[in-house]
């Protein structure tokens, strides 16, 4: 192993030539599916050898095919790492290779990137590849870092790109936090700009590798701490139309939002109305109400939420009652859950009053017919009870009373 600017990286194995152990120039595979280097297995076959190197075959043919998928692999590889060393040279051994420091020029890093971008996506087994290369995200976090970045919002995006390719092939998530997170590099401020100024495609890459290192309390207040990133996300949900990006966001925002001190903070910079807006759309994806109803479950559980989810004439509580059956299962439950908390557990008047325009006892109702779990049948028992209380011109005239399978008291 060679040491240059105190900075090594291991070459794939797959990279190398089974007969020299360098790196492959020009990769070519025999019958037998094994590839060599063209020059390493032409010297075999001409000192008469008639056996595959690698699995000691008898060689039906000598006949040789160039692996071109491999050779462009290896090719964007030793582009990306910028490699200073001939492809055979001697005095690198066979582990490892030095690799320039990292603050590479601008236009440099969006070629490299770039050239990643070309050829990972088409196949499952590329972007696995990518992961096994050995320094890559911290390279693509040093990309988005103060170090190593010349701060080009083109940079940030396709480092954001790579990294969304890879996110899930990630083991240590508690390693790529804390190099996220918690070292010197400006990670998060870099995010931010690409939410702010980014294509759907990296704003969307951006949200699901925030939702990545939101592993824990402590990285999601880190992440809530930096404004610009709650306001970016936010922002979007608030006015962007693009169904696939609101639902990131949405799942985001949900990883990030269960300390107290984030649920209030969103509160604070306006997230309930961008989920009533997204509420009451009629086209909305059942994901993304779904994930609103959620959101909107975990905001009831604060004070700042529910005061601000009775605001406007309660049409927040409105909505959630107007679609408490129309969704899906889950989004039932969830808008059970945040009716529960908001009028029986904190008995807030002004929501009774908007469930109860909403026509909410009639949904309740339906919910209990239904076959839903448990708890949710509890709470719509108890939603009942509130609501029959607090209403003075209670009435159960539409309530079929010869329905025996309901019992809502």
């Amino acid at each position: 192993m060679v040491k240059q600017n105190n900075l090594f990286i291991t070459v794939p194995t797959h990279f190398r030539c089974p007969i020299s152990l360098d790196l492959m120039k020009s990769p070519v595979s025999l019958a037998t599916g094994v590839t060599y280097d063209r020059s390493s297995i032409q010297r075999w076959l001409d000192s008469g050898n008639n056996t595959c190197p690698a699995t000691m075959q008898l060689l039906l043919s000598k006949d040789f095919v160039p692996n071109c998928n491999l050779k462009r692999l290896i090719q964007i590889w030793s582009h990306t790492f910028h490699f200073q060393f001939p492809l055979h040279d001697h005095h690198l051994g066979t582990n490892a290779a030095p690799i320039r420091n990292h603050a590479h020029p601008s236009c440099s890093v969006s070629v490299s990137l770039s050239n990643l971008l070309c050829f990972a996506p088409p196949l499952e087994q590329n972007v696995e590849f990518l992961r096994t290369i050995h320094g890559l995200v911290p390279v693509l976090l040093d990309v988005l870092g103060e170090e190593g970045s010349c701060g080009d919002i083109e940079c940030f995006e396709l480092a954001v790109k790579v990294l969304d390719l890879v996110r899930c092939e990630i083991e240590d998530r508690e390693e790529f936090m804390t190099s996220m997170l918690k070292s010197n590099r400006n990670c998060l401020r870099s995010l931010a700009l690409v939410l702010q100024r980014g294509s759907t495609e990296s704003r969307i890459g951006t949200a699901r590798i925030l939702e990545c290192v939101a592993i824990n309390a402590e990285s999601k207040t880190l992440i809530a701490e930096n404004e610009g990133i709650l306001c970016e996300l936010i922002a979007l949900i608030g006015v962007d139309k693009d169904m696939k990006l609101i639902e990131s966001v949405l799942s985001c925002l949900i990883a990030i939002s269960m300390p107290r001190r984030v649920k209030i903070r969103l509160v604070q910079l306006g997230v309930i109305k961008a989920l009533t807006r997204l509420l009451l759309q009629r086209n909305a994806a059942v994901g993304v109400t779904e994930k609103v109803m959620r959101l909107l479950a975990a905001a009831a559980a604060v004070e700042e939420g529910r005061s601000e989810m009775c605001e406007n004439g309660g049409e927040c509580v409105g909505g959630m009652v107007r679609k408490v059956m129309k969704v899906s299962s889950a989004a039932t439950e969830q808008a059970v859950t945040a009716l529960w908390c908001i009028c029986y557990l904190f008995r807030e008047e002004r929501a009774l009053v908007a469930v109860a325009e909403a026509k909410g006892v009639e949904k309740i109702l339906l919910v209990l017919q239904s076959e839903c779990p448990a708890p949710v049948r509890q709470m719509g028992k108890d939603l009942l009870k509130i609501l029959k209380v607090n209403s003075k011109s209670f009435t159960l005239s539409f309530y079929d009373t010869n329905s025996s399978y309901i019992m809502p008291f």
